[in-house]
């Protein structure tokens, strides 16, 4: 008696799972760290104040620049003024447009440079091991800790030359972790 019975095209291979993003976290400038924000372990979210670097110089110069904002409003506005009776020409009034134009720019440029002393989570995501410490000196390339996406997981896993063209895009895997072979967990293929 012969009855009918699903034929499965299976075979097994060994993998390592490895975090959905991983990344070294290091300043955009140099200088010295002045607060570590983050505890080694913990999670952090996505924008969240890691660490600070030492700032004063450009708060100081932030504050110089911003304090002449009112002045140069001022003068754009006297020009403008007198413009409109044609007491000044068209080219001091537009020199005096340009000069808050270059100070607003010399305040956003100042802006991004103190941005730049803060080191801001990517992602959300779990600190690693804190490589340095408050009060040390980070130049470009100095690694503060990691940060590892680990809300989703992918499998990286090797198959030969035959398999591989049944392991395709869409692909739904079945996969089990370490020792414990009765917990299935499932993957697919991107």
């Amino acid at each position: 008696v012969l009855d009918y019975s699903t034929l499965v095209d299976m075979f097994r291979t060994k993998g390592i799972l490895i975090p959905d993003e991983e990344v070294s976290l290091t300043f955009e400038t140099t200088g010295n760290i002045t607060v570590i924000y983050f505890k080694e372990g913990t999670f952090v979210k996505q924008g969240e104040l890691l660490a600070k670097m030492n700032d004063k110089p450009l708060q100081a110069e932030l504050m110089k620049l911003e304090a002449q904002i009112p002045l140069a409003t001022d003068r754009v506005a006297r020009q403008k003024s007198l413009l409109e009776r044609d007491a000044v020409s068209q080219e001091s009034y537009e020199s005096v447009v340009t000069d808050l134009d270059k100070l607003k720019a010399d305040i956003e440029l100042v802006k991004s440079r103190i941005e730049q002393t803060e080191l801001r989570a990517p992602f959300d995501g779990q600190m690693g091991l804190r490589l340095v410490s408050e009060g040390s000196f980070a130049s470009l390339t100095t690694v503060i800790s990691t940060l590892t996406k680990i809300t989703s997981l992918k499998i990286e896993f090797s198959v030969n030359e035959r398999q591989a063209w049944d392991v395709e895009p869409g692909t739904v895997l079945d996969f089990t972790v370490g020792n414990n072979l009765l917990k299935k967990y499932q993957a697919t293929v991107y």
